[in-house]
């Protein structure tokens, strides 16, 4: 057990999972998507020791043969190596399969996996669109398959404190939530022209279900999210990670009643977007507010934290980021006394490790995850939502989560499901 600053959380030991494993009780897992973020969390789930990584997949072929080597150099494993994601799933000694491609491709290989009886880690947004995440639920309920998105904070010791301090009273009512986000990164990139597709690059297998275009680097590695086609700019790329510490507040898993929005692109410079580089939004809750403020651009923000999270009580109010939070109480005049007891924390970490043992552990027990779909789509609602309310122009968008659609615009309603370029067809379920 580990103290914590207001009690003890349960942590396995390192030993535990460093320990050797018998190869037949070892996960084996498939990459599909290798670049980045989907390469570094196979990593985690290597760093283990309690995976075999049987296949890699990935439409570049430089991608795929560069960290095919370096699976093999660090951990001593060969993976079969593939173009076409649908052939992995074809294997029968696939366990589980990390999704770690652009935003647009989540939602229909997460559901051939789940149709496959493979079990899934997949990044966060849980999808590029509102219909792809309610269908992404569906599947993992059909097929009873263990399904962790990767909003990682939920595995984090500072959110888990935090969480851990508001539902225990220490700060009182929960009054409001407010989040910032301010990364240069946000603005996406200068303006390239077109050009020839780079060797050992299926393009079209890339695009996949998203519209034909010709091909641009900017709309390639690193910088795809900044275009509706494959993704939702810096509002889905780190508004999911955020607005999800607003919802586990107070365990809403429901997407947002009524959205306000202002959404534009304010920085003089001209750059390669389709995404908003500044956004304030307003959701109103039934007891609480959450707002989100983003500028793109810039690295400065509120307490020298260029993002974070800020939880106002009637009796204090926590500050907190990934790597540290801080309690400030407020003062009781009549007692002359603060109205709680200041905490600090300062040794946080990123958490990406402490979630991948989450989803192993629960591939091992059956058990629900940290982060299973229902929790993910909120989260992704959340994001998509204020985007889509730019995109139409309407400040204020009202949603009824049962019915899943807009009820006060029809344009709106319109960005719920996306069109499937031919021959790819939306999941049904």
């Amino acid at each position: 057990m580990v103290a914590s600053a207001i009690g003890t959380i349960t942590i396995l030991p390192q030993r535990v999972w460093s320990a050797v494993v018998a190869p037949s009780d070892k996960v084996n897992v498939a990459l599909i998507g290798c670049n980045n973020m989907g390469f570094g969390i196979l990593e985690h789930h290597l760093d283990t020791r309690m995976v075999n990584c049987v296949a890699l997949c990935d439409v570049d072929k430089n991608v795929l043969n560069t960290k095919a080597q370096e699976v093999k150099n660090r951990y001593g494993q060969q993976p079969a190596l593939y173009g076409d994601y649908r052939q992995v799933l074809e294997r029968n000694d696939v366990d589980a399969v990390i999704i770690g491609t652009p935003d647009h491709w989540h939602c229909l290989i997460m559901v051939d996996a789940c149709q496959a009886g493979k079990d899934v880690y997949v990044e966060k947004p849980m999808a590029n669109t509102i219909g792809e995440c309610n269908i992404m639920v569906k599947a993992a309920k059909k097929y009873q398959r263990v399904v962790q998105v990767g909003q990682q904070q939920r595995d984090s010791k500072v959110f888990q404190d935090v969480m851990n301090l508001i539902k225990s009273g220490e700060i009182g009512k929960l009054r409001k939530v407010n989040i910032w986000a301010n990364f240069n990164y946000g603005l996406g990139a200068l303006p390239r022209t077109d050009s020839e597709v780079p060797p050992g690059v299926d393009y079209d297998m890339w695009l996949g279900p998203a519209p034909k275009r010709p091909f641009n680097p900017n709309r390639f590695h690193g910088s795809w999210r900044h275009f509706w086609d494959y993704g939702g700019g810096l509002m889905s790329d780190w508004g999911v990670h955020l607005i999800d510490m607003g919802l586990w507040a107070t365990d809403l898993v429901e997407g947002p009643e009524k959205v306000i929005t202002y959404a534009a692109n304010l920085c003089p410079k001209v750059m390669h977007r389709d995404t908003f580089d500044t956004m304030n939004v307003i959701f109103p809750k039934k007891n609480y507010v959450i707002t989100w403020d983003m500028t793109a651009g810039i690295q400065q923000g509120p307490f020298d934290s260029s993002y974070g999270v800020q939880f106002i009580g009637d009796n204090a109010t926590i500050c907190a980021d990934r790597l540290k939070y801080r309690l400030y109480p407020e003062w009781d005049e009549e007692k002359k006394m603060p109205k709680a007891k200041a905490v600090s924390y300062d040794k946080g970490s990123e958490s990406h490790r402490q979630h991948v043992d989450n989803f192993l552990h629960c591939v091992k027990s059956r058990e629900t995850p940290s982060c299973p779909p229902e929790v993910g789509r909120a989260a992704a609602l959340h994001a998509h939502i204020p985007n889509i309310a730019g995109r139409v122009e309407q400040t204020v968008l009202e949603w009824d989560d049962v019915n899943n659609r807009f009820t006060n615009c029809e344009r709106a309603n319109e960005l719920i499901f996306p069109e499937y370029r031919k021959p790819w067809h939306l999941p049904e379920v």
